[in-house]
């Protein structure tokens, strides 16, 4: 079995399920993001606080892969059968951690990004998985950042070229939407309706493709323990051999 993530086939898996589920996938995002947008629009002025812009998208795009795990799980079984009921519930027993996760990856995340880009992006890589990692293995919040680390490694390069295509295609989106915006009117309502409709629409992607890095890197370590050699059985020592009798 292939040991390494395959980059394409990952980015060809989450767009084939965006084409066939973004009926269910853009409502949810766009709700979701509707209030980010406002919040990212008041703020997008001050530099001293993009940070909690940033955190406040983090924790969203947090939430949002949390959704959306589940619907990526039943397209990999053939079922298809998610509504927009189901990705909201199926976040409710986790809500907790995963905002919780959300804040703390989104500060993390923020000030490497602040720090000359190079930590955060590293941050981004390592925990790219966290979301996923809390829906289906329902672990604590610390515990996720540990267990998206260990599945990540070993594979952090191809990841993050999953991560830095789809960076790209984010921010080609935006800069179409934002110099529509811009054209029209430079105003803070054009801004947050122009910023909702990029994550919108883009939003789905990250979360697919998180959603779908999981369960590949899964499958790489269930491959990988499985070829593991099995470590032979120890033979029992032999018998004493019997005294001289007196």
């Amino acid at each position: 079995m292939n040991r390494k993530l395959d980059v394409g086939g990952t980015l060809s898996q989450a767009f084939s399920t965006y084409g066939s589920q973004a009926g269910v996938l853009l409502p949810v995002a766009f709700c979701l993001f509707l209030v980010v947008a406002v919040i990212n629009g008041i703020l997008a002025d001050s530099l001293i606080l993009l940070p909690l812009a940033l955190a406040v998208s983090v924790i969203a795009g947090t939430l949002y892969q949390g959704m959306v795990v589940g619907l990526v799980s039943d397209v990999q079984d053939g079922r298809r059968d998610s509504s927009i009921e189901d990705l909201i519930r199926s976040t409710g027993p986790v809500i907790l951690p995963l905002i919780g996760a959300g804040i703390f990856a989104g500060i993390a995340i923020g000030i490497g990004f602040l720090l000359f880009i190079v930590p955060g992006l590293i941050l981004l890589t390592l925990w790219s998985v966290i979301a996923p990692v809390i829906v289906v293995e329902r672990t604590g919040v610390f515990e996720a950042f540990g267990r998206s680390r260990a599945l990540v490694r070993g594979n952090a390069w191809q990841v993050f070229g999953v991560i830095v295509v789809v960076f790209l295609i984010v921010i080609v989106v935006q800069t179409i939407l934002g110099a529509i915006g811009t054209g029209i009117e430079d105003s803070i309502l054009l801004r947050i309706i122009f910023n909702v409709i990029g994550s919108t629409v883009t939003a789905p992607i990250v979360a697919l493709v998180a959603a779908v890095i999981y369960f590949r890197l899964r499958e790489i370590e269930q491959g990988a323990q499985s070829a593991a050699p099995s470590q032979p059985a120890v033979p029992p020592p032999p018998p004493a051999a019997p005294g001289p009798t007196v």
